[in-house]
């Protein structure tokens, strides 16, 4: 059995839902994860600021609006009046539920259970059309069986005990259907998984039954080789490590979140990133093989600062670097980067909510400066340090460039560069000569 995700542009209007119905209808006993259609979520985020903000007519605008969006695509959708009355009839209950919404105290808990509803509304139309079809699929309620324990974490025994439970009540079932992104916390109530999603449920998904494989689909033609709204001449990266999957997903690469393959890793399950607008590509595999002697990618993220501080009492005191770490770790601010000299250590954030402080903190072990707009530029591939010139192609490509840090061995499949955000084209386009063309 397969994992297959769909996320919110592959089911964004009433045409492509029926492309996904069609496409997982041929591919057979499989699982689908669906994610909200897209727009879907942003407007349940507006409706919850409203309700938020003690504006309950705004909220009922939100609603009407996303309504009458859902009426159109149920008017496209479906062929026979008995699946379209459903799936208006369910509409209706979701859009009236939300409107009683603004009637009574609204927190965080109802907030979570607003932006449920998008997942839940996207599962039942795909399930409704496949039936209409004259497919035998099974909805499986992700709140049944999906849920976090007392740290916010997946509770992955009981992911797994209760969705194999759920699959082998239904051995009829020819395709099962269930919801991204939505769960239910340690004290039963509606929540979410936060860190990647939809792209997150079907890693833990795949590894509770063991899956075949775990596939992404999207609307693009797997990890590109560089930013393509930037780079001209990008390639589809046809193969990639777990470890350089997540480097690039953490740096940048917007197609995966790093953490929502960790499940699949550790169950040595392949992830398949595909292309709902060409089914046939082969996409990008990600898997626990290592290619040696290869540079697959580049990968940009923005909005850095980078945070520099000098002492000459550094010089050979134990404890500097510690004391510098727990300021951090206090202010609960990870950091991206770090360099280390005799006398003081640079590290970069991307997290700038609590600069302030830090950098009060800071200033009783020495001098500090601040570099705002900064932009972190990641290459990944194979660069163990063995690999002899792998490192000297990346650095020829920055030689006009003013680059503020390095960071190389820490990682076997990175070596990255600190540069300003206005520097961040010219760099990318530059790396992408040197390593992907010829320099």
């Amino acid at each position: 059995m397969k994992v297959m995700k769909f996320g919110g542009t592959s089911v964004g209007n009433a045409e492509r839902i029926r492309n996904v119905a069609g496409l997982v209808a041929e591919s057979g006993r499989n699982l689908v994860v669906v994610s909200a259609v897209s727009g879907t979520t942003n407007s349940l985020v507006e409706f919850s600021d409203y309700l938020y903000n003690g504006n309950p007519d705004g909220a009922k605008d939100v609603v009407a609006r996303l309504e009458s969006s859902y009426d159109r695509l149920i008017g496209e959708l479906y062929h026979t009046k008995e699946a379209a009355g459903k799936a208006s009839e369910y509409v209706q209950e979701v859009f009236g539920y939300l409107r009683t919404m603004s009637r009574q105290l609204f927190t965080t808990t109802e907030e979570k259970v607003v932006l449920a509803q998008g997942e839940l509304i996207s599962s039942h139309l795909l399930a409704w059309c496949l039936e209409e079809m004259g497919v035998k699929v099974r909805l499986l309620p992700a709140l049944d069986f999906m849920k976090t324990d007392s740290r916010g974490e997946p509770d992955t025994d009981y992911i797994r005990t209760g969705l194999n439970a759920l699959i082998e009540k239904h051995p009829e079932a020819e395709l099962f259907v269930t919801q991204g992104f939505i769960c239910r916390n340690l004290h039963h109530e509606i929540d979410n998984l936060k860190r990647g999603g939809s792209d997150y449920t079907a890693s833990l998904v795949g590894a509770a039954i063991g899956a075949e494989e775990i596939q992404i689909w999207t609307d693009i033609d797997g990890m590109q080789n560089n930013d393509p709204k930037i780079v001209e001449n990008t390639a589809p990266v046809r193969h990639l490590h777990f470890d350089e999957a997540a480097e690039l997903g953490y740096f940048g690469a917007k197609i995966l979140h790093p953490t929502c393959i960790q499940p699949a890793k550790f169950a040595g399950i392949p992830v398949r990133l595909l292309n709902t607008m060409a089914p046939a590509s082969p996409g990008t595999l990600i898997d626990n093989v290592r290619d040696r002697g290869s540079i697959k990618a580049v990968a940009a993220k923005g909005n850095i600062t980078a945070i520099s501080i000098r002492s000459s009492r550094m010089l050979l005191a134990h404890g500097f670097l510690r004391r510098v770490f727990e300021i951090f770790e206090s202010w609960q601010t990870s950091i991206d980067m770090i360099c280390t000299s005799e006398v003081g250590v640079s590290v970069s954030i991307d997290n700038t909510t609590h600069l302030n402080e830090i950098v009060h903190d800071l200033k009783k072990y020495g001098t500090v400066t601040v570099d705002m707009d900064m932009c972190i530029i990641c290459v990944v591939g194979d660069m163990d340090w063995e690999n002899v010139g792998f490192e000297t192609r990346a650095m020829e490509a920055m030689k006009d460039i003013p680059v503020r840090m390095v960071s190389y061995g820490g990682s076997n499949y990175n070596i990255s560069f600190l540069v300003k955000d206005e520097d961040k084209v010219r760099t990318l386009r530059s790396l992408s000569k040197c390593l992907f063309e010829k320099c």
